[in-house]
């Protein structure tokens, strides 16, 4: 039964509530429960739905996301693309678009954020300055999307209502992605993150804000065989204490978090205590191997 109502958008249709297919392997909100994102730009981010009063899809939105129903998500320049499982056994497709700045326009803000050391110097360590968003104001444009027409969102589903809950989910997760990395929201607006890097350098000021860059590592060699193999004279090299890590997980923490992660837990939360117990096993055989000749057991 479809029914229809009346709403300051004009005419909607409504339908009964449906329970959704169980999605499997889908991408679970970090958030259990209460606010989605933890940095300003990501709350900023769920602010802007939640200010289209689209009342009871926003709650249904938010137990999709929480419930994995939301199968994939791709962030390209001014478009988001999701698959949503929803009633129906085929998942639904989603597109978020908003419109990417243009050259002249980015070459203004660009120029702005240039005159700033403190936002060069935010920027580069992947933080979004907390007073970014009068900077774009200033040259006449917006970061975040500021009313509904600003974005154009589209679902397969039957409800005509726009958006609906299968975007509603989609944009919630949306908002914890740019808490892993707040250069996607540039990236919606048309500007990748390395090129941003480029421009504001050529400003000169993120290059009086960079940090020294570190000594290169020992590039890995192209033949796989030997990266599973100690090269003669190779143990020399090592040097110092060879000793289980104190913080478990380090090189995983130091990488951030896992692109739209599809596990129960948290990434970080999974992989701590795997590597917590490998390192022993690790120490065991590289020590073994090394004292006495013995060919290391991977089983």
């Amino acid at each position: 039964m479809v029914w229809k109502k009346k709403s300051r958008w004009g005419w909607e249709s409504h339908y009964p509530r449906s329970t959704p297919h169980k999605a499997e392997g889908g991408i679970k909100s970090q958030s259990k429960g209460g606010t989605f994102g933890k940095s300003w730009w990501a709350k900023r981010w769920v602010q802007v739905l939640e200010s289209f009063s689209i009342g009871a899809r926003l709650s249904r939105g938010r137990s999709y996301a929480r419930g994995g129903q939301v199968l994939s998500i791709a962030i390209e320049k001014g478009t988001v693309l999701a698959k949503v499982q929803g009633s129906r056994p085929t998942p639904y497709t989603i597109s978020i678009e908003l419109g990417v700045l243009s050259e002249g326009e980015w070459t203004k803000v660009i120029n702005a954020l240039g005159q700033q050391v403190l936002f060069a110097a935010k920027l580069l360590a992947g933080e979004m300055p907390q007073d970014i968003e009068p900077v774009f104001k200033e040259v006449g444009v917006s970061l975040f999307p500021t009313k509904l027409d600003d974005l154009k969102t589209s679902c397969s589903c039957p409800d005509w209502s726009n958006p609906c809950k299968h975007i509603a989910a989609a944009y919630y997760l949306l908002g914890e992605e740019f808490d892993r990395d707040p250069f996607l929201i540039f990236r919606l607006r048309g500007m990748e993150r390395e090129a941003l890097m480029t421009r504001l350098a050529r400003t000169g000021t993120a290059t009086e804000a960079a940090p020294a860059k570190a000594r290169p590592s020992e590039p890995l060699s192209a033949v796989t065989e030997l990266f599973w193999t100690r090269a003669e004279g190779k143990l020399d090299v090592l040097g110092g204490v060879i000793e289980i890590p104190r913080e478990p997980a380090s090189l995983p923490k130091r990488l951030g978090g896992f692109p739209f992660w599809q596990g129960e837990s948290p990434f970080l939360d999974s992989m701590s205590p795997v590597y917590a117990a490998a390192s022993p096993r690790g120490l065991d055989l590289f020590l073994a191997t090394a004292t006495e000749g013995k060919p290391i057991d991977t089983r």
